[in-house]
């Protein structure tokens, strides 16, 4: 039991969230004890406080499995990168966009890096035409969050998707149980 008792008396909430009613504070520790629960203090502030009788135990392991649940269905966004050339065949360029498509439709963002080397320095022009066609390009899945800029011997531009991880995650959920309800069933034998 405490031995420091600071308060006269406490208003009472039952197990259930039942109202008790204002009771000395030796009278709620007898009927937390009686009852094999714990007597928590809910609201320090009010006057006279606010206690509830509960299971202390029970209540912290539900609190952490709310927790554990609300961290595992949050989204984490991930850049992925891409690295192009500014002298880049058509056939590749379709290859590498089609990359930064599947990436946007998963609610990824995409780094496109464009790598210079030797005289390819002197016209970064070119790579900034080919950032220019790729954002274009993808323009329906994903906008552009920060333009190209020269960054050494790279150029750096950063797409951002249209639509955020967690809708993402929930249309390929939906796409995958329907598909699921349209698979043929197994002949029973």
């Amino acid at each position: 039991m405490n031995e420091r008792i600071r308060v006269p008396e406490v208003r009472l909430v039952g197990p259930n969230g039942e109202q008790v009613g204002i009771v000395s504070i030796h009278d709620a520790l007898k009927l937390a004890q009686e009852a094999d629960l714990d007597l928590v203090e809910v609201a320090a502030t009010a006057r006279p406080p606010v206690c509830k009788l509960m299971d202390y135990g029970k209540f912290k392991y539900e609190s952490a499995m709310k927790a554990r649940e609300a961290r595992k269905n949050q989204a984490h966004t991930i850049i992925k990168e891409i690295k192009l050339r500014p002298k880049i065949d058509p056939h590749d360029y379709e290859t590498k966009k089609g990359h930064v498509v599947r990436f946007l439709k998963a609610g990824d963002k995409v780094k496109v890096t464009i790598m210079f080397r030797g005289r390819e320095q002197s016209r970064p022009e070119l790579g900034f035409r080919l950032l220019q066609r790729l954002a274009d390009d993808v323009q329906e899945l994903g906008f552009v969050e920060s333009h190209a800029k020269q960054d050494g011997r790279n150029m750096i531009m950063v797409i951002g998707p249209h639509k955020k991880k967690a809708e993402a995650k929930a249309e390929k959920a939906a796409a995958k149980a329907q598909r699921g309800g349209e698979e043929p069933s197994l002949p029973e034998e």
